[in-house]
């Protein structure tokens, strides 16, 4: 008999067996074909276009201040990549999916913004700086972005799982989008002002504002997380998306707007610093919700003899974990990494069984079974004699 999942099991007094003795072979989620072709064809495209960009920095910049602007840009990156790295540390995106978005970021929305903004100074040959700043740049980038945020919703739904990886997506996207802004903006104070005029503005965009691209973009990866946690699938999401953008244009145009029309540093105080405040208040009760969920989905899998209610209370806490880690160490052999492999794959089996409860994601009793069999395997591992 063939079960939709493997809850519709009957009942097992005990856990899985352990796996066969090694050689054992890889497990894989089963992948859509088409999605990654169209995955592999952006990376390739990004590809050529990083060439591009790169080929005109160094022409219009030279290459003493676009190296130097690319090194001061680097320092802001790397901050906000640690601290998305915080948010990821829950169930981890894939590192392929991690790395296209940061390049989606960096690359592919800054090329449709300069495109655009060619064209219509092409068709407006002087369009007034507050207009801009104002209305122009919020619609035109957070459009450029949110198209990357929708392009993994659609190509690689199955690693979209809800609304912490959507900002997890977003805030990558807006942090490659904030670097190869950066490499300009610092390049061209470096010009222009020399060192004094690049430090004000590495003050102005590397300290005061690291994450305000991370915020925008990842209102629209909210938004399309909560497409994936309803189901939706493809085009079904598309309402969300135009949701998020929505917002992302908003606080983009309020935050540009605070430079032009009013007194910047006053409105940072008083708007900025808060709004940045609750996305970190958020932020930290989307994690909760997630941890919330691992627990429950878990939880089925433990009433049905595959998990101890132990191992669910160690997996569906980042306490329960890091003692679950740390006790690891002590086994014969170290097997930290194995504990690691258990604690990813059952937070991922956690997720497909989300997808299944919703009912709406055709694939995800295959994931489900894949994701159970690797944390058993890993399981074994920690506790092999």
């Amino acid at each position: 008999m063939t079960f939709p999942s493997p809850l519709a099991q009957p009942t097992h007094s005990t856990p899985a067996p352990p796996p066969p003795a090694p050689p054992r072979p890889e497990l894989r989620v089963p992948a859509s074909t088409g999605g990654r072709i169209v995955l592999w064809l952006a990376a390739i495209v990004l590809g050529f276009i990083a060439l591009g960009l790169a080929a005109y920095f160094l022409t219009f910049l030279g290459p003493v201040a676009a190296v130097l602007a690319a090194i001061l840009a680097l320092i802001p990156l790397t901050l906000v990549l640690l601290a998305i790295r915080i948010v990821d540390r829950w169930e981890p995106e894939p590192k392929g999916l991690v790395a296209l978005a940061l390049a989606w970021g960096a690359v592919g929305s800054v090329a449709i913004a300069l495109g655009v903004d060619l064209m219509v100074g092409l068709v407006v040959p002087e369009v007034p700086e507050t207009l801009s700043a104002v209305l122009q740049a919020p619609i035109v980038e957070e459009l450029a972005k949110g198209a990357g945020v929708l392009l993994i919703f659609v190509a690689a739904r199955r690693a979209f799982d809800g609304p912490v990886d959507g900002v997890v997506y977003g805030a990558l996207i807006g942090a490659g989008f904030a670097f190869t802004e950066n490499i300009l903006y610092f390049a061209d104070s470096l010009i222009t002002g020399g060192v004094e005029s690049a430090a004000y503005t590495f003050f102005l965009r590397g300290v005061l504002s690291p994450f305000a691209h991370v915020m925008f973009t990842a209102v629209t990866g909210y938004a399309l997380g909560r497409a994936a946690r309803k189901g939706l699938r493809g085009g079904a999401g598309s309402g969300h998306w135009i949701v998020g953008v929505g917002g992302a244009i908003a606080l983009h145009a309020l935050w540009n707007g605070s430079a032009v029309f009013a007194d910047f540093f006053a409105l940072y105080a008083m708007l900025q610093v808060p709004l940045f405040v609750l996305f970190v208040v958020a932020v930290v009760l989307l994690r909760r919700e997630e941890a919330r969920l691992t627990r429950v989905r878990l939880g089925e899998y433990a009433a049905a003899g595959w998990f101890s209610a132990g191992e669910v209370d160690m997996l569906a806490t980042r306490a329960g974990r890091a003692r679950a880690v740390a006790w690891s160490h002590t086994l014969p052999g170290d097997r930290s990494a194995a504990m690691r492999r258990f604690i990813a794959e059952a937070t991922s089996l956690a997720a497909a069984r989300q997808r299944v409860v919703t009912g709406r994601d055709p694939d995800a009793a295959a994931d489900e079974r894949v994701y159970l069999e690797r944390a058993t395997r890993a399981r074994a591992d920690v506790l092999a004699r």
